[in-house]
């Protein structure tokens, strides 16, 4: 699921497996007479999508959606149709309403960055849910209503407050701290007055009633491409590759205006990037009852784009490793370093999504510290000129000390691949010895 393993997140698309029900389910509070207000306006409008296992047609996952006026497209969100998307030999859509009603699904548009998609069913909305040019102005500690159909057992509404806008993802989400489950994603979040204020997308596996929206001016930009485009995309796989490339250069657009900064595990100093959206950890073993000690660095990026379920992109990771022993001799150190150099995992050869990774192993010297470094590549099988890179580096020289760096880099260009390695591979020193 995207996010998961960045930011702790869960989507809210619930796999079929997850509708069985957990005997310590928490209820949600009553709805308030506000809430109650907007969902009985609202709900002839509201839908569940699934995806069905064409051979079967057995669902394979569930989400939320909404009609847009009175018309019969429906918004929700990109990781809701995205088997679709990705195979659509194998899976296809439905579509349910609060009264029962069950259609077909065609899929118009996606916009992957964003994770939103809007399709078009059988079926015309009531004119609830609009998205106008003037969209609402938010104030933080107001109510928000998201609704949708949580962990495949009804359609509901929940109520919480806005929060603000999460700056560590790259293209803003609002948070919203209020109830929301699994199965509700692609639901609409409102205001008191029913305007869309955004998108039900993901909430936070390691907080309380910590979730996020996907802001509705991306809503309107969607929509206003589907009223252009003439014809609807024979190949998505095609339109979500276009997508990761636009959203690899923004991103490398971001890292190239934030300067390195230098964090100190000496005798070294080594390269982090450090802004709002790649964090910052470090942590220590304190020797205890090791033979040796280690100090580490490690920084993440805290947001990637989810493409499947399989499949997180877009998304760079950084961490600075400082072994050190005085009670180990030179040869026993060396193994120690060795080992923990070599257990690094690159990627395997049967992941079909991959290539398998080609490596390159040499020892460079930058002027300021000698390394020994492995430069691994994947290429994506489904989108042509995206890869994924891993750079090992362990300094030599020393017999008692070891800086070991790694940084992946994943869904770039392979000329942004190099860059990156190089910038590390450059910037690592160690002090001068008086």
């Amino acid at each position: 699921m995207r996010f998961k393993s960045f930011l702790a997140l869960t989507l809210f698309c619930a796999n079929a497996s997850a509708a069985e029900p957990a005997e310590d389910a928490v209820e949600l509070p009553t709805p308030s007479s506000s809430a109650q207000r907007l969902y009985s306006k609202a709900k002839a409008d509201i839908v569940q999508l699934r995806s069905l296992l064409k051979n079967g047609r057995t669902q394979s996952s569930v989400g939320s959606g909404f009609l847009i006026g009175k018309g019969n497209l429906v918004v929700t969100n990109y990781h809701v149709m995205s088997q679709i998307a990705l195979e659509p030999d194998i899976y296809v859509g439905e579509y349910v309403d609060t009264n029962g009603k069950r259609g077909a699904v065609e899929l118009l548009a996606v916009d992957v960055l964003h994770d939103l998609a809007v399709v078009r069913i059988e079926r015309n909305g009531g004119g609830f849910f609009n998205v106008p040019d003037t969209l609402p102005e938010l104030t933080q500690g107001q109510y928000l209503y998201s609704l949708g159909n949580p962990l495949d057992l009804g359609f509901a509404i929940s109520e919480g407050a806005y929060n603000g806008v999460i700056k560590r993802s790259f293209y803003g989400e609002l948070m919203f701290t209020g109830p929301i489950n699994a199965g509700m994603s692609g639901g609409p979040g409102l205001t008191v007055d029913g305007r869309v204020a955004g998108v039900n997308v993901s909430h936070r596996l390691d907080g309380e009633l910590v979730s996020f929206l996907v802001p509705v001016r991306y809503v309107r930009d969607l929509l206003k491409k589907v009223a252009a485009q003439k014809e609807v995309p024979k190949d998505f796989k095609l339109v979500v590759g276009k997508q990761l490339q636009e959203h690899q250069a923004t991103m490398m657009d971001r890292l190239a205006a934030t300067p390195l900064t230098f964090k100190e595990l000496k005798p070294y100093r080594v390269p982090v990037w450090e802004s709002d959206q790649v964090r910052c950890w470090g942590r220590a073993n304190g020797k205890q009852s090791k033979s040796y000690s280690y100090d580490q660095v490690s920084c993440a990026m805290e947001s990637a784009l989810y493409v499947s379920n399989q499949t997180q992109t877009g998304h760079i990771s950084i961490e600075h490793k400082l072994l050190q022993s005085t009670d180990l001799g030179d040869l026993r150190f060396a193994v120690l370093a060795s080992r923990s150099f070599q257990n690094q995992s690159m990627g395997g050869h049967k992941d079909t999504r991959y290539t398998a990774p080609q490596c390159v192993e040499q020892f460079v010297s930058n002027g300021k510290l000698p390394v020994r470094a492995v430069l691994c590549v994947r290429a994506y099988r489904k989108f042509p000129e995206l890869y994924d890179f891993t750079l090992l580096a362990a300094s030599t020289d020393s017999g008692r000390m070891s800086l070991q760096t790694r940084v992946d880099t994943s869904g770039v260009t392979y000329e942004n691949g190099l860059r990156i390695a190089r910038i590390f591979l450059e910037q690592a020193s160690r002090e001068v010895q008086p």
